[in-house]
């Protein structure tokens, strides 16, 4: 909250205007009027959001000491806090779970131009994986964590990566057993999003990283996002990008305008709908991180709220490590937090809590649950 003395500065300003009004015009002082509302707004908001700075401090701890928040509603941002001056809102941070939403925002600007399609099996780009029988995975599968590809519980961000290409790494994969038949369980994991990552490369021509450059942080001025390993290894679709709040938000607040950011067309709003919408829901869930536990997925992203056709109404990159942006598409507001280094859990009431903070200050959703 703005400090009491700057704002009686700016309250004594507007006296003094008032005494000598005869001397001036009258557009001074509605442009002194307009500042001070301002800064009354903000003070205001920030005020507001007060059990969120609590929060912050409660879970110190829990979270590291270093963290950001940053709320966005109705095109600007509501409320920014850090928890120390060295880490803030633009400081570059891994955000493992989010590098899905990103990913899958990725694969869907290839279907926007018609060069894939989601149901496109992944052997029609990778002939590895007709070799070993895993012709028939499709691209939707990938994005959804429904291979049926032999996988670990989860995926550790703390183990150093093996492989020096992305290439490398399918094609291991592909060797894999087989777990089940594809798009027959839900296993939370690596595999299907690198492998619709490496897809990508094969039909661009291109690595990852730099897609990710060209077709989204660059036209959303997310300049502190990354998939770039910073040692050198191959990149990581699933869990290994870096960005910052305020790049979040930027990203988000694309969603919130169903893939327009600046008057610029990121994704169709059909791309938007489709990764928003439950997949798979029917299907038994083999292994899912406790943070999500209960919550159907859609394309890269969780939902947490979904109306009656299964369509998200809150949605979001939440992973096991500390980070949760969300879009709320029905109270119309984006919202995260970032830690600065990943957590060994992310437990799920912590999650709960800083939605349902927020949430308490953004009304109530007007569409039926």
């Amino acid at each position: 909250m703005l400090p009491a003395k700057i704002i009686q500065s700016f309250v004594g300003a507007l006296l003094h205007e008032d005494l000598t009004l005869k001397m001036r015009s009258a557009c001074p002082k509605f442009s002194l009027m307009a500042v001070f509302l301002l800064l009354f707004q903000l003070a205001f908001a920030q005020a507001e959001f007060g059990g969120v700075e609590s929060f912050l401090k409660k879970n110190e701890k829990a979270l590291g000491k270093n963290a950001a928040v940053m709320v966005y509603k109705d095109g600007k941002v509501l409320y920014t806090k850090s928890t120390s001056d060295y880490f803030n809102a633009k400081t570059q941070a891994p955000v493992p779970g989010a590098s899905k939403w990103f990913t899958a925002a990725l694969v869907m600007t290839f279907v926007d131009e018609g060069k894939i399609k989601l149901d496109d099996p992944v052997s029609k780009y990778l002939p590895v994986m007709n070799k070993y029988m895993k012709g028939y995975i499709t691209i939707r599968q990938c994005l959804t964590h429904t291979t049926g590809v032999e996988n670990n519980k989860g995926i550790n961000i703390f183990q150093k990566r093996k492989y020096d290409m992305l290439e490398e790494e399918i094609n291991a994969f592909a060797a894999k057993e087989i777990s089940s038949n594809a798009g027959e369980e839900f296993w939370y994991g690596n595999i299907g999003p690198n492998i619709a990552g490496r897809v990508l490369e094969v039909i661009s021509k291109k690595s990852f990283d730099r897609l990710a450059q060209e077709r989204l942080f660059r036209p959303m001025k997310m300049r502190s996002s990354t998939f770039t390993d910073f040692e050198g290894r191959a990149i990581n679709p699933s869990a290994g990008a870096q960005s910052s709040a305020a790049d979040l938000i930027n990203f988000m607040s694309m969603i919130l305008n169903k893939g327009m950011y600046e008057n610029k067309r990121i994704l169709s709003e059909a791309s938007i709908l489709e990764m928003q919408k439950a997949q798979f829901t029917d299907k038994p869930v083999k292994y899912t991180p406790e943070s999500t536990e209960g919550l159907h997925y859609g394309l890269g992203l969780w939902l947490h709220e979904e109306d009656a056709g299964g369509n998200g109404l809150v949605i979001s990159g939440l992973g096991n490590y500390g980070t949760f942006p969300y879009v709320d598409t029905c109270r119309k507001y984006a919202a995260v937090i970032i830690v600065q280094k990943p957590l060994k859990d992310m437990k799920k009431d912590l999650a709960r809590e800083f939605k349902d903070l927020v949430a308490a200050h953004m009304g109530d959703c007007q569409q039926q649950l």
